[in-house]
Parts: C-alpha cells; sequence; structure tokens
C-alpha cells in the first residue's frame, strides 16, 4: 500500500488513538471514582446519590473519558481508508464499518454525557439521579448491536480474500470481541451477579475485551501506516 508522506502520518496518527482512547479513558473514570469499583444496579438511592454529590472530580472524571472516547472516531476512519484500500470494487463492507462504528462511538459517548450530567446538580432529587445513573448505564452497556456489526465486517474483510491489508489474526481478534459482548444485553435482567452491568461478564469482560481492541486495531493501522513508509522509500 503506497501512501503520500501526509497521508502516512495521518494514518499513524489515527492508530494512535485507539490507545490512547483506552488510557484516558480509564484515567477518567479512575478519577471520578467509576473504577476500580463501578455504581452497580443493586446500589441504593443514598449511595448513588452519594457518589454523584462527591465533588467535582467525579463530573471532571467522566468529562475526561467522554472526550477521550471521541479518540475513537479516527480510529473508525482509519480502519474506514485501510478496508476501502482492500476492497477492489463495490466498498460494501467498508460503508458497513463505517456506519456501525459512527453509531458505536455515539453509543458510547452520550451515556458519559448523561452521567456527568447526573453529576451537574448535586443537590437534585436522589430518585431522578438515580434515573439518569441507570439511563447512562444501560445506554453505555447494552447497545451491542452496531459494535458486534462493526467487529463482522472487519473480521470478514480481514479473512476473506487476499486483498485483505489487515493480517488475518485481525479477523480471529474481531470474531473473539464480538461474541464477548453478546452477554451485555442481559444488563436488563439482572440487578447483581456477573451479569448485571457491573458484573464480570458484562462491565468487566466487555472492558477488557474493548480495550484489547482498541489497542490492536491501533497498532494494526500503525504498522500498515509503517510499512507503506517502507514500501514508498524503497520504491
Amino acid at each position: 500500500m503506497e501512501l503520500s508522506p501526509v497521508a502516512r502520518k495521518t494514518l499513524l496518527l489515527c492508530g494512535w488513538c485507539g490507545p490512547l482512547a483506552i488510557i484516558i479513558s480509564l484515567a477518567g473514570w479512575l478519577l471520578a471514582g467509576l473504577l476500580p469499583f463501578p455504581l452497580g444496579p443493586d446500589n441504593s438511592v443514598e449511595e448513588v446519590a452519594r457518589f454523584y454529590a462527591g465533588g467535582t472530580h467525579v463530573t471532571m472524571g467522566i468529562v475526561i473519558s467522554s472526550v477521550s472516547l471521541g479518540l475513537v472516531i479516527p480510529l473508525v476512519a482509519g480502519i474506514t481508508f485501510v478496508m476501502w484500500r482492500s476492497e477492489s470494487e463495490a466498498p460494501v463492507l467498508t460503508l458497513v464499518q463505517l456506519v456501525s462504528g459512527t453509531v458505536t462511538c455515539v453509543c458510547l459517548l452520550l451515556p458519559m454525557l448523561i452521567m456527568a450530567s447526573a453529576g451537574f446538580r448535586p443537590d437534585r432529587s436522589p430518585e431522578l439521579t438515580v434515573l439518569l445513573n441507570d439511563l447512562s448505564w444501560l445506554m453505555f452497556i447494552t447497545p451491542i448491536a452496531p459494535f458486534i456489526i462493526q467487529n463482522l465486517v472487519i473480521a470478514v474483510a480481514a479473512l476473506s480474500g487476499e486483498n485483505s491489508l489487515f493480517p488475518r489474526w485481525i479477523g480471529f481478534l474481531n470474531l473473539w470481541v464480538g461474541f464477548s459482548f453478546t452477554f451485555d444485553i442481559l444488563a436488563y435482567a439482572f440487578r447483581s451477579g456477573p451479569l448485571a452491568w457491573n458484573g464480570f461478564l458484562i462491565f468487566w469482560l466487555a472492558l477488557t475485551t474493548y480495550s484489547i481492541w482498541l489497542i490492536a486495531m491501533g497498532l494494526s493501522l500503525r504498522s500498515l501506516a509503517l510499512k507503506a513508509s517502507n514500501h514508498t522509500k524503497q520504491g
């Protein structure tokens, strides 16, 4: 894949956005107190209200996370570019990845903004704070369809055809990550245990696999950009 110097640098930047997104997001959640023990559906009204009234560090940490999750957008753009260069005919998979990846970004950002809004007025009714908290967590955890679709089309692009620029392990990784998110829809049915929104099979599994996905896809884009740079120099 031959790229101009500007295109190589842009693709490199898009690649680094993946690891940066998860690193800064985790730092924001730690600052807010959402990690290592996130609020769960079994927390009482008083506990939820007390958390959001805990100080400006809660809101600021969540805001930092929301801003950093915006870095997923350049990552999706980089993936779209690579897939588009791989598809010789109608770029249907590329377009599906672009749309599903964009929707996933919205599904990541909107719940964080609602969560930050919950801490904006700590003197409001505790019941309203709990409502905003429930809404933000369920919106953050359960809209799995766009991301799974994104995983599947990346996997198909990586595993089918000789023109794919992504290595085959990226395809298998996306299949594994997509499968790991299938449990998340069950968060509506459980208020405690591993299938609650803060449980092992919902929150921690998804956080782990999504972190791996962001880092792997980012490093893959970086590798492709560096190879394109070397190829162009040799040419």
